[in-house]
């Protein structure tokens, strides 16, 4: 079933459902939040307009009809009280929520947990997380901290043959390698790959995967996912680590190390107060660019600034 044509961004679905039985009005609600969609009022709801949401909500006004209730489904455009910008936050709130919520779990997994414990907290939180990835229509900023969070969690299972091939790379600073890391990248992946060419491999070159899990080849190191070289330790982000290992003696590498964590984890450890711009400044160059190779760019260059700032010095 393909949408009509036109020029609306939204599908909205309105309806009446019968009092009773109440489970009824539950069941709905739950579905509708397994679809994503939003309420902009207490009996409407809003998805982004696409094939399988016009199917979706479709199926949806059928069910409450068919238990005697009313249902319309239709296309809105909006145009006063709450515009396309309005709509896509509120989307975005809802999603923020939700991997704030994995933050807040993985959080709560002691530090000295066992590994079948682990296994089983990180599967549960993976698949979550992926339902979620899977309603996340506009990128809400939250994703990159539970995704960071979540792959600091997968790499504690894996935490001793990782160390050992950290200590090989300590041994021998790495020089020409590809460096592979998820794709999207935002904060601690932009700023990592600053750090990476600028302090760690002044040749090295970046490649850009879209599954959580990936085997390098030959050459390849990997850095911020699962089971990588390099990514989160404990409450560490991946910045941090690689601070700490490569030059823990740089001061001003520290101040943005702080930064960086704070907006990866948001957890405040630091209370930095440039935290709030930085965000702000790299959501911006994202918000500009799909490509993973201009926010590296472009972000590494905002990092440079920074850095330069913190010593001191004219950027």
């Amino acid at each position: 079933m393909a949408p009509p044509a036109g020029t609306s961004n939204w599908l909205m679905l309105l309806h009446n459902i019968p009092p009773k039985p109440a489970y009824f009005r539950v069941k709905i609600w739950r579905r509708l939040q397994g679809l994503g969609a939003v309420a902009v009022k207490n009996a409407a709801y809003v998805l982004p307009r696409s094939e399988q949401a016009l199917e979706d909500l479709g199926w949806t006004r059928r069910a409450i009809e068919e238990a005697g209730g009313e249902a319309v489904l239709c296309e809105a455009r909006f145009v006063d009280g709450l515009d396309d910008r309005g709509l896509r936050a509120l989307f975005d709130a809802a999603r923020d929520a939700d991997y704030a919520g994995i933050v807040e779990e993985i959080g709560r997994v002691e530090l000295d947990a066992d590994m079948a414990e682990l296994e089983s907290v990180a599967r549960r939180l993976r698949r979550r997380f992926d339902q979620i990835a899977a309603l996340d229509f506009f990128g809400a900023a939250g994703r990159e901290p539970a995704e960071g969070a979540l792959s600091g969690l997968e790499a504690r299972m894996k935490r001793p043959q990782a160390k050992d091939r950290a200590a090989e790379t300590d041994m021998a600073r790495p020089r020409g390698r590809l460096w592979v890391t998820r794709a999207s990248v935002f904060v601690d992946r932009i700023a990592s790959a600053w750090l990476i060419k600028r302090f760690v491999d002044p040749r090295a070159r970046f490649k850009f995967v879209s599954a959580p899990k990936y085997e390098p080849k030959p050459g390849e190191l990997r850095y911020d996912m699962f089971d990588a070289e390099f990514t989160h330790e404990g409450d560490l982000c991946t910045f941090e680590v690689l601070v700490k290992r490569f030059a823990g003696d740089d001061r001003a590498l520290g101040h943005l190390a702080e930064i960086v964590h704070d907006i990866d984890l948001k957890d405040g450890k630091y209370g930095r107060s440039e935290a709030g711009g930085v965000l702000q400044l790299i959501a911006g160059i994202c918000g500009a660019t799909d490509s993973d190779e201009e926010r590296l760019k472009r972000g590494g260059e905002l990092f440079e600034t920074l850095y330069q700032s913190f010593r001191g010095r004219r950027a």
